[in-house]
């Protein structure tokens, strides 16, 4: 499994909202400089986090956008998910998320003595993914003094 750019800005991008909004809409320039990532690549993976339900936007001055889930209940597949990232472990198992690999990507699933140990792990890390949220995130943070708050 590889984590990409927009996996990694996205979970950043959620986790500054998190941390910084105090309930109150985040501008996206703000993220944007305090994140480091170019405002327009922001507006493409915010535009995924709000069209899955993660984060909303609110419009004019004092606009901007916050979580539309508390924190506890936005997981670390959510944001992957929601911006197109895998969490396969090899190419036969795409999309665990249910539990079972397709195995489209390969045809020897079948006969391949490895499949069943792929899948294992797949399950192993969609669990892991699945289960930190990004109130443990921020709550881990050093970056993060007032994390009791959440």
């Amino acid at each position: 499994m590889r984590i990409t750019t927009k996996g990694r800005y996205a979970l950043r991008a959620v986790v500054n909202m998190a941390m910084t909004s105090g309930g109150k809409p985040v501008p996206i320039k703000k993220i944007s400089e305090e994140e480091e990532i170019s405002a327009e690549f922001l507006e493409q993976i915010c535009f995924r986090l709000k069209k899955a339900g993660l984060i909303r936007s609110v419009r004019g001055p004092g606009g901007g956008f916050l979580l539309n889930r508390p924190p506890e209940n936005i997981s670390m597949y959510d944001i992957f998910e929601a911006v197109g990232e895998g969490a396969e472990i090899a190419p036969c198992i795409p999309d665990c998320a249910p539990g079972e690999g397709s195995g489209a990507a390969c045809h020897r699933k079948n006969v391949c003595c490895a499949h069943p140990t792929w899948l294992k792990l797949s399950r192993e890390v969609l669990g892991i993914l699945n289960g930190y949220t990004v109130k443990a995130i921020v709550e881990d943070s050093a970056l993060n003094p007032t994390a009791a708050r959440l």
